[in-house]
């Protein structure tokens, strides 16, 4: 038997073993990612609405202030601002539910790609094995 041949289908082996490896790895690193993104998106948004609710609490106070009742146009102003900062935060939502989305995408794209160059990288040593002679019937 051709020691080179069996070093070429050992070697075939070790470096597909390697890439699915690499691809399991690379798949838990985005999916911490993705978890890891969720996490922060949770914290701004909490950080936006208590910051759109000190504003509405600062327009009440400044319109009570000022004498203004809080019906007519400044309630529709306040309503308006209040509308506009939801469909902000439902913008932002989509975006980052959209990131969170592509991440676990990536993350199943990796252990595929990883799987795909292991078996050619299983070929190409076996292959090269069966070049060396390592399938010869021996006489």
């Amino acid at each position: 038997m051709n020691p080179f041949a069996i070093l070429a289908l050992l070697s075939g082996a070790v470096g597909a073993y390697g890439q699915v490896q690499a691809g399991k790895a690379q798949k838990m690193q985005l999916r911490e990612q993705a978890k890891q993104e969720e996490l922060a998106a949770e914290s701004q948004e909490l950080a936006r609405r208590q910051e759109l609710n000190r504003a509405l609490a600062a327009n009440v106070a400044a319109l009570s202030t000022a004498g203004i009742s809080g019906e007519g146009t400044p309630a529709s102003l306040a309503l308006e601002s209040a509308r506009q900062a939801g469909l902000s935060e439902m913008t932002i939502d989509l975006s980052e539910k959209l990131r969170r989305a592509s991440l676990e995408r990536q993350a199943k794209a990796a252990t595929q790609t990883a799987g795909l160059t292991a078996a050619s990288t299983l070929l190409s040593g076996t292959s090269r094995a069966a070049e060396l002679g390592l399938f010869d019937k021996e006489e």
